[in-house]
C-alpha cells in the first residue's frame, strides 16, 4: 500500500490515527519541532503526552531534529518525566537534518514535507495549516532503506566529516 496524503489528511489519516498504535518503536525525524497539539479523546493535548503514553506501553521512541525547540515545547517537555528519565526515549539534535519521516514499528512510514509543528502535522484548522504533502507506505524495501539512513544519522556516522560541526550544538560523535 502506498497512499498520497495531502494537508489535513496527514494529520487525520496518519498522525492522529497511526502513531498512538505503535507497539515496538516510533522513529521521528524532522527539521523543526514546536509545541504541537493533537486530539486525545475529546481534548487537545501536547503531542509529547502521546509520546509519554507510548513509553508507558514500552514503545521505544527516537526523535531526531535540526534545532532546539522553543520555550513552550521545553515547558511541556518537562511535564512528562518519561521523556526525561526513560531509556526508551532518545533525542538527537543535528542541524543538517531536513528530512521529515515517521516510521512506526518498521512496518509503515510517512515521508512528508511537514515538520513536527501544529501548522504542519497538528490539530489545526484547515484554514491555518501549511500546505503539506506526504506518502504513507508499507513498502518494506523503502522502509528498510530509510531505517538504515536514520540509523546512520543516529549513530553519528556523518559527524566526523561534517563541515558544520562548528555550528552544531551537540555533536553525536
Amino acid at each position: 500500500m502506498t497512499k498520497l496524503l495531502l494537508n489535513e489528511k496527514l494529520y487525520h489519516e496518519f498522525f492522529a490515527d497511526r502513531i498512538p498504535q505503535a507497539q515496538k518503536f516510533l522513529w521521528i525525524v524532522t527539521a523543526d519541532i514546536k509545541d504541537l497539539h493533537v486530539t486525545k479523546g475529546r481534548r487537545a493535548v501536547p503531542f509529547l503526552e502521546i509520546l509519554s503514553d507510548l513509553i508507558e506501553k514500552n514503545v521505544h521512541i527516537r526523535l531526531i531534529h535540526a534545532k532546539e525547540p522553543g520555550p513552550r515545547f521545553r515547558k511541556d517537555f518537562d511535564r512528562y518525566p518519561n521523556l526525561i528519565h526513560s531509556n526508551l526515549f532518545e533525542r538527537i539534535l543535528c542541524p543538517r537534518v531536513h528530512t521529515k519521516v515517521i516510521i512506526i514499528d518498521g512496518r509503515e512510514m510517512l515521508l512528508t514535507s511537514a515538520n513536527l509543528t501544529g501548522a504542519g502535522l497538528g490539530a489545526k484548522s484547515p484554514h491555518r495549516r501549511n500546505f503539506e504533502a506526504g506518502i504513507h507506505t508499507d513498502n518494506a524495501e523503502d522502509i528498510l532503506e530509510m531505517m538504515n539512513f536514520v540509523d546512520t544519522l543516529y549513530l553519528g556516522d556523518f559527524c566526523q566529516k561534517c563541515q558544520r560541526r562548528n555550528v552544531c550544538p551537540d555533536p553525536i560523535a
